[in-house]
């Protein structure tokens, strides 16, 4: 019996490569300020955008809430606003300053996952016994017309698949197949990526839900900071970042910060993922609900979702942001119901405020 058992062969040896630094995102312009600058521009792009569109009443039709009730419900002007973004701003670019000197310098190799598939392999007819699978036999069966798929199914073992380029004087050595070469750099520019986003994403929206939410039952809390921002009962697109320095600091530049940290990102994922960032939480605050909007339709925490939390009759329901709602409903806290009356109500009202308004200015004497 021991005569059948084949030793593991040989791992191919892994291409050589050569680390070098990475070009610039943008040329002539270091990815130091790349980093710095995107989510800034991004947020005043953006929210310029759906501000054109508030200024000319574009799309009334998908307005969340009227210009009357803009100019009768908030609490903040716009210019404490825009103060205040730009303080926030401010700390946020410094905070992305020391993220950036704290990142070890970017570099780009032909490092490929090759080995670890070829490893993997090696389980997998212990695996397909469990499922009650013959591999050796399966691979014996079919050595002749798939050679690949019979190297596989036994363990990964290929004695056909050689190369002379890597040998001591020329001498044969194992080499991978084109398949595992293209697998392992799959993994590497895509597989491990699409983690990395995962786990910042997951991170972010867990940091958000929770501190938010304590943001609304401590009342201190709420007194202190988090009022601020809930002085927008009518949320429009560049008031995104309207909060107390200190909870702005703590909610969205601190967690975005240990998200990116914890997720091994690198420096360029970072800007995407802070740029994208930046640009989701405009568009939840932009107080429109565009039919063509594609990230008004990625996730159901969208505007139409955070502006119910913004309403006095919602703002104990609806804490997640920015991305997903799973912790909403996991603990109960979405809001559940027509809101179609209470958004009708509001409107009423605010309409009524501009016209009492009106009348009064009409009937008081003039200076």
């Amino acid at each position: 019996m021991a005569a059948n058992v084949t030793l593991p062969e040989a791992l191919p040896p892994l291409p050589t490569y050569e680390l070098t630094e990475v070009q610039s995102l943008i040329p002539g312009v270091d990815d130091f300020y790349v980093s710095l600058m995107a989510p800034v521009v991004a947020y005043w792009v953006v929210s310029g955008i759906f501000h054109f569109i508030d200024t000319f009443d574009l799309f009334p039709q998908y307005r969340l809430h009227t210009p009357a009730e803009i100019a009768s419900r908030n609490r903040a002007s716009r210019y404490e606003v825009f103060r205040d973004v730009i303080l926030q701003q401010i700390i946020q670019m410094g905070v992305g300053a020391v993220l950036a000197y704290l990142d070890p310098l970017s570099t780009t190799a032909r490092r490929i996952w090759a080995t670890r598939v070829r490893l993997a392999q090696r389980a997998l007819p212990s695996v397909l016994a469990v499922l009650g699978i013959n591999a050796s036999s399966m691979a014996k069966s079919m050595s002749a017309t798939h050679p690949l798929l019979a190297g596989a199914l036994s363990g990964g073992h290929y004695p056909f698949l050689t190369t002379g380029l890597a040998g001591p004087d020329g001498s044969t050595v194992p080499a991978f197949a084109a398949w595992e070469i293209a697998v392992a750099k799959a993994i590497f520019w895509m597989v491990i990526p699409a983690m990395q986003f995962g786990i910042a994403l997951l991170f972010l929206d867990t940091w958000q839900y929770w501190l938010h939410r304590i943001m609304h039952t401590n009342k201190w809390l709420y007194a202190t900071f988090h009022s601020r921002h809930h002085r927008l009962y009518v949320p429009y697109a560049y008031g995104a970042l309207y909060n107390h320095p200190f909870e702005g600091f703590l909610l969205d530049t601190l967690g975005a910060g240990i998200a990116y940290k914890l997720s091994f990102m690198t420096a360029r994922q970072g800007i995407v993922f802070f740029t994208a960032s930046t640009i989701k939480t405009v568009d939840d605050h932009c107080g429109y609900s565009l039919p063509w909007d594609p990230l008004q339709h990625i996730s159901a925490n969208n505007a139409a979702y955070h502006d119910i939390h913004h309403q006095s009759w919602g703002i104990k329901t609806n804490f997640s942001q920015p991305f997903f709602t799973f912790w909403d409903s996991f603990l109960g806290t979405m809001w559940k119901g027509d809101t179609s009356l209470k958004y009708e109500r509001s409107r009423k009202n605010a309409e009524n405020a501009v016209v009492a308004e009106a009348k009064k200015a009409q009937s008081s004497p003039s200076s």
